[in-house]
């Protein structure tokens, strides 16, 4: 075991006094040491309950044989952190929670590790370091919230974003607000649509990291405890037989995770943390890919904010596993891959039948035949442009307009809640790429002025920034090369004409090319927007969005 490093043998005697000093029995001692990676913390709603999630997962593991302990990682909200500053510090601790782990793991020699993330830069980070350290690693959230409830239909935090614009348009007042943000999230757990910590913990189950229910059971779910001790058993096994995450973490098993994806309509955001997660595999996972996988992948489920359906909902019809039955049904997976529960992906989804044809289509009857995420080119986006398919209105899938450009997320934000923004205008929001912003924030806030201003249906949005997983409409992002490199959406002025073509793959914008050829000569880079502290070195390391913004010395 990794763990006799530290353990075993009158030369390790100083680090067995150490252990003596935090209280562990000689009998502790001998048994393999279980490093229990907690995320909780008293400021993420979906974090307040892990705590919990910690201690079943430490009874499952002592249970089985093990030495649990804990250490902790951190964890940002993406929802208290959108709008300001805040938000270039959501992505960028994907790399600082991986490269801690790693730290702590192989510092201590753990012999195997089980995961405690929830909320949306947790669980690639983890995962990402699951796959560096490759010890025996198993999974487990703290679990999506319940759905808000307001005037009697089931919302969640895309509405609260959304009511914020209508309050602003004047269709609503200070009291109705107020209701809104007293009713929409009204339990802990990960915000409740099929946002980013929600898809991502839905992945880990297709990928085999995480047990039957990890991305579904709702948080305040006594079954969340329940998995969580089986966890601990399933963690043990897994050390047993040698089963590792790189054993798990196969290019068949990606492209399960990416079929997936197009099936249940995930984050947008999810085409940048799996090729960072591949990447620490290493396996190359070039998103061009997508919009194969998207080609013959039917989208069977639409939760908020595509549809009106919610986590609890995809929970009752059966969860993943009914998704990823119902897509064996036309060969669309692999079956053969590893799991952590000791068995291939054919074996666990084996008897799970879908229970609810109304949330998870059946794979004849898809919402649609083509996957939920789309990747778009052109002289825009000459490498990637990622939209959510699935949350676009039918309207909007072809479109052409005027392009309205802000060099930052608050110009933007400004102009739309001014009412300067109008029917038809394609809002243009650059300079908040991984190295522009620093950061690359998600524009939750701007899509949902956009919606709650009622032109949804009528505005797109683009940027070399990212999205939310709750935003919804056009809303086309990681457009890369970007603009602080001198990609081309730098090269826009106000007034060309963009032409967006979902079903044909394209972003352009209606210029010719020796007219952008005469702007680029004009182009100057931009002086970094933060010169020190974390973000600053973070500017110099991260690559594009088309590459998962993983970190490189050097890097353009």
């Amino acid at each position: 075991m990794l763990s006799d490093n530290v353990k075993l043998g009158d030369e390790h005697a100083p680090h067995r006094s150490l252990f003596n000093a935090l209280g562990f029995t000689g009998e502790e001692m001998r048994k393999p040491m279980v490093g229990i990676v907690s995320s909780y913390n008293e400021i993420v709603p979906g974090h307040m309950n892990i705590d919990k999630i910690v201690d079943a997962v430490k009874l499952g593991v002592a249970e089985a044989g093990g030495m649990p302990v804990v250490f902790p990682a951190i964890a940002v909200c993406d929802g208290i952190a959108m709008g300001h500053i805040g938000m270039k510090y959501s992505l960028v601790t994907r790399d600082l929670i991986a490269d801690s782990t790693e730290c702590m793991a192989r510092a201590h020699q753990f012999d195997a590790l089980v995961m405690v993330p929830n909320c949306d830069k947790n669980v690639p980070g983890l995962l990402m370091a699951a796959a560096r350290v490759n010890v025996p690693t198993v999974f487990v959230s703290g679990g999506p919230m319940l759905a808000g409830h307001v005037h009697g239909k089931k919302t969640s935090l895309s509405s609260m974003f959304e009511a914020v614009g209508a309050k602003k348009a004047g269709t609503i007042d200070e009291e109705e607000l107020r209701y809104f943000d007293e009713h929409t999230c009204p339990t802990c757990g990960s915000c409740s649509g099929m946002y980013t910590a929600n898809s991502m913990n839905c992945l880990t189950e297709a990928i085999g990291m995480g047990l039957r229910g990890n991305g579904t059971v709702p948080a305040v779910y006594s079954e969340r405890l329940r998995i969580a001790k089986m966890a601990g058993y399933a963690v043990m096994d897994m050390l047993k037989k040698n089963i590792r995450p790189r054993d798990i973490l196969t290019k068949e098993a990606f492209m399960n995770a990416l079929t997936v994806d197009m099936a249940l309509g995930c984050s947008t955001n999810t085409m940048l943390h799996l090729p960072a997660i591949a990447h620490e595999a290493g396996i190359e996972l070039n998103m061009e890919i997508a919009n194969e996988v998207s080609d013959r992948t039917p989208n069977l489920c639409h939760l908020a904010p595509a549809g009106h359906t919610y986590m609890e909902d995809l929970n009752e019809a059966g969860g993943v596993y009914a998704v990823m039955n119902e897509l064996s049904k036309k060969n669309l997976l692999n079956l053969d891959c590893m799991t952590v529960t000791g068995k291939t992906v054919g074996e666990n989804i084996a008897s799970v039948t879908n229970k609810n044809t109304e949330v998870i289509r059946s794979i004849d009857d898809p919402f649609m035949n083509e996957g939920g995420i789309a990747v778009l080119k052109g002289n825009i986006a000459p490498d990637t442009g990622i939209v959510k398919r699935s949350a676009v209105a039918e309207e909007m899938m072809v479109h052409s307009g005027p392009a309205r450009v802000f060099d930052c997320e608050e110009d933007a934000i400004k102009a739309i809640y001014e009412g300067k923004i109008n029917a038809g205008d394609v809002v243009v929001i650059r300079y908040e790429g991984p190295k522009g912003g620093p950061g690359m924030r998600e524009m939750l806030n701007p899509t949902s002025a956009i919606a709650g201003m009622g032109l949804g249906s009528s505005v797109a949005l683009i940027t070399d920034g990212r999205f939310s997983g709750a935003s919804r409409g056009a809303s086309i992002g990681h457009v890369s090369p970007e603009a602080a490199v001198g990609g081309p959406i730098a090269l826009i002025e106000e007034g060309d004409i963009i032409k967006i073509d979902i079903p044909a793959n394209r972003l352009d914008v209606d210029v010719p090319d020796d007219v952008l050829e005469e702007r680029r000569k004009k182009w100057q880079p931009r002086e970094p927007r933060v010169k020190d502290g974390y973000l600053a070195r973070y500017e110099k390391m991260v690559t594009s969005g088309n590459r998962g913004a993983i970190l490189e010395l050097g890097s353009q």
